[in-house]
């Protein structure tokens, strides 16, 4: 009877030949081992009765109700593609304790359910003249790539909230054409805030866009060869493939991969014509897909499809929650393959292509204080030939539709299904959606994880330039430099899993411009960029985000400066790399917990700490200390970074050292630590500038490397002086309208907020 215990509560009942509350009473009951098992075929309609362990098992696969064995084949087929094109499937997978209580569905899937296949009320709502969107409307608004938000920072005293927009694109692979780089550079000072978000899922945030410019703003990318159709709800969102623009001739499974990221984008997009109805008026625009595409799509030969339904494959109800795909190539682990819901690997056999090793399972989200929710990696699930990896997706992804919980959001990921069943029952299950088993994995090489950074050879006779995006956002002089240089050579665009930007397809004597050109716009070159943040990256967080408990994306480049001149003061190389994410909740978007050392923000100005991942990406990190606030990071770091030096092996990595020494000898080391030896020679007083009217804005405070000398703190609010000791200058509160020019200048200029204090403070030493 525990083999029947992970059947989806619904899939497989009655429809019609009972009433609806002795189906919910006898899924129920499945649910809970109770006996006599009954299931019944909706091709049949009448009960099948088993009794046995084997029988039950037989009821989890793709055909659930009818026993595998018990019937040949194609009966089994015509029973599954039967029961599709029956009444909806009430999918609901929902624990009960209780014999006689009705499951409950979260309230998204009745909205889902009741919106035409996501139009109603998104349209009507759009046409009003009210600011923002219900919460029915906003839930679909996220299918067709967006969320509505409410800047906390532009709030106005009894107005209540500051409502505007967020726009994501779909980039499978990153890819980005250059007609639609300019056409979202443009939309970003039109209809944005001025700013181009790039994200970890190598797609476009389009951030402050007011409900009235919505319409306009999706016409125009949808008009530019772009599309945010899925970008965000629960549905496939945008497929992530390794970026590197390497020619066919000298990389041929780069290629591969991000050719495999635009199938199966098209193979899972929605089918109905909402997107067109919503943002075009109905008008369609014509989408081109491969012939091999459609015909996986519209294959239903193992029951998979909802028969006559302007959505084959997501129905009503589409998925329960997000799915994420991720596709690389041996060796390279740039874009975290294993933190997708499904993670692929292209499998070569010299430069011929063979197949794809399939994983499944993997995601970053998890909460605070809740242990049924957790991070996890993919798992191996097997290989498949090259021409059965649509198939092989389509039916994971069916898996996970019928299965997957729809009761408690939190608890419907497809890592928490193949968590409950184990990988053994998914594959089977998986394998009856597909028809076809899957073969063993095939060996792969070591994985590294690139950046793409500086000048690379595409192979081709053109050359490919990375730059590096501080946490994505392109603002000011470097989003006009960068501009320039895409407009005027014409060149295609790759947005990385890093958040960063290639410039592809270069000829070799452009280069010289090109570098003039970025660095007048203050576009640091690859060398010019410390180690800690050419691998960092940082969510948005504060002040758009409805789920940021603190900062992240504004906060991680203070950060990182104190923990180098931390780093630098117990005596570790001044190119020490380690890799440092941070993210402002648990949902992880920056995946925090594959880094080595990653920030989980747990309160205002506080994180979790995470250590223990590595540096190729293959390790989760795990939780070290709660609680650790913002102002403190140099007390907490420095007897861990001082331990790190003394006991490194010779080119040990942060995160292996974690790993190797554990973290109660980390612990042990940070509640002894003494501090430095202090030196004989008494250093100087630091005394900060006066402030007379410098924008000076709330910032982090930085610990001096030197020990000993007093300090005086200046009348202004935390400028993160540099300070004699551990201890930190107090916080001085400044005038709005100074924040606010400060503000601007650090946006203009492409620098944080404590650069621009600084440089402020100094030029008063000028006058």
């Amino acid at each position: 009877m525990a083999a029947m215990a992970s059947c989806s509560a619904f899939v497989g009942t009655p429809v019609g030949s009972a009433p609806r509350g002795s189906r919910v009473r006898a899924a129920v009951a499945r649910r809970h081992h109770k006996a006599p098992f009954v299931f019944a075929s909706r091709a049949a309609g009448l009960p099948l009765l088993f009794h046995n362990t084997m029988a039950a098992m037989a009821s989890c696969s793709a055909f659930v109700g009818t026993p595998v064995g018990s019937a040949p084949r194609g009966s089994r087929v015509r029973a599954a593609v039967a029961r599709r094109s029956a009444a909806p499937t009430v999918a609901v997978a929902t624990p009960s304790k209780k014999e006689t209580q009705e499951p409950k569905r979260s309230k998204v899937e009745i909205i889902k359910e009741n919106s035409d296949f996501l139009r109603h009320p998104l349209i009507a709502e759009l046409a009003t003249e009210a600011s923002f969107i219900s919460e029915d409307a906003a839930q679909l608004y996220k299918f067709h790539g967006g969320y509505q938000q409410d800047d906390r920072e532009k709030r106005s005293f009894g107005a209540g909230k500051f409502y505007q927009f967020m726009m994501r694109t779909k980039q499978p692979a990153g890819t980005v054409p250059n007609k639609l780089y300019l056409t979202m550079d443009d939309l970003a000072d039109t209809h944005g805030n001025g700013t181009l978000r790039l994200t970890t899922r190598q797609t476009y945030q389009l951030h402050g866009i007011l409900k009235t410019d919505l319409k306009t703003t999706f016409q125009a990318v949808i008009n530019n060869m772009g599309s945010t159709l899925g970008a965000c709800g629960d549905i496939n969102r945008n497929v992530m493939a390794a970026p590197a623009p390497y020619s066919k001739e000298l990389k041929p499974e780069y290629g591969i991969a991000q050719e495999l990221a635009k199938d199966l984008g098209d193979l899972l997009a929605p089918q109905s014509g909402a997107y067109y109805d919503v943002w075009m008026d109905g008008e369609q625009v014509h989408v081109e897909e491969k012939p091999e595409v459609v015909a996986c799509r519209e294959d239903n030969r193992f029951g998979t499809n909802y028969v006559g339904s302007p959505e084959p494959i997501y129905g009503t109800l589409f998925l329960p929650r997000k799915f994420k795909i991720g596709i690389t190539v041996p060796g390279d682990n740039h874009i975290d393959f294993l933190t997708n819901d499904v993670g692929i690997c292209v499998v070569m056999d010299g430069k011929e292509h063979v197949g794809y090793n399939v994983y499944v399972g993997g995601g970053m989200g998890r909460s605070h204080r809740n242990n049924d929710t957790f991070a996890r990696l993919a798992t191996p699930v097997g290989f498949v030939a090259k021409e059965d990896i649509l198939y092989a997706v389509k039916a994971i992804c069916c898996a996970q539709r019928d299965y997957g919980r729809r009761d408690d959001r939190k608890m419907s990921r497809l890592k928490y299904l193949v968590h409950e069943w184990g990988v053994e029952k998914f594959r089977t299950v998986t394998e009856q959606y597909m028809g076809k088993a899957f073969a063993p994995l095939h060996d792969l090489p070591e994985f590294t994880m690139p950046t793409y950074h500086g000048w690379n050879d595409q192979g081709n006779g053109k050359m490919w330039y990375g730059v590096h995006v501080v946490n994505g956002r392109l603002r000011g002089d470097a989003k006009k430099a960068l501009r320039k240089v895409i407009e005027r050579y014409e060149l295609p665009v790759r947005l990385t899993a890093n958040q960063d930007l290639l410039l592809t397809d270069i000829l070799p004597e452009w280069q010289t411009d090109i570098m003039a050109t970025l660095a007048a716009g203050g576009v640091k070159d690859a060398s010019e960029v410390d180690t800690i943040d050419a691998q960092s990256i940082a969510c948005p967080a504060l002040p758009l985000c409805g789920l940021a408990i603190t900062e992240a994306e504004r906060g991680l480049p203070d950060i990182n400066k104190r923990l180098r001149a931390t780093m630098n003061k117990v005596g570790l190389p001044s190119d020490e790399a380690i890799l440092i994410r941070m993210t402002g909740c648990p949902n992880g978007c920056a995946r925090p917990y594959m880094a080595e050392l990653g920030f989980v923000g747990d309160g205002p100005s506080s994180y979790q700490v995470w250590l223990g991942g590595t540096s190729n990406l293959l390790t989760l990190a795990e939780p070290f200390a709660d609680r650790v606030k913002e102002a403190n990071m140099e007390t907490f770091f420095e007897p861990v970074f001082h331990a790190f030096k003394a006991e490194k092996h010779a080119d040990e990595r942060f995160g292996d050292w974690v790993n190797r020494v554990g973290f109660e000898s980390i612990k042990t080391h940070q509640e002894n630590y003494k501090g430095l030896p202090t030196p004989t020679a008494t250093a100087a007083p630091v005394v900060a500038a006066p402030v007379a009217a410098v924008p000076v804005a709330a910032a982090p405070v930085v610990a001096a490397p030197v020990a000993g000398a007093p300090v005086v703190a200046a009348p202004v609010a935390a400028i993160p002086v540099v300070a004699a000791s551990v201890g930190r200058l107090p916080r001085v509160m400044i005038e709005r309208d100074a924040f606010e020019v400060l503000k601007t200048y650090a946006e203009k200029h492409n620098t944080s907020l404590t650069e621009a204090a600084t440089a402020a403070i100094l030029k008063l030493d000028e006058q």
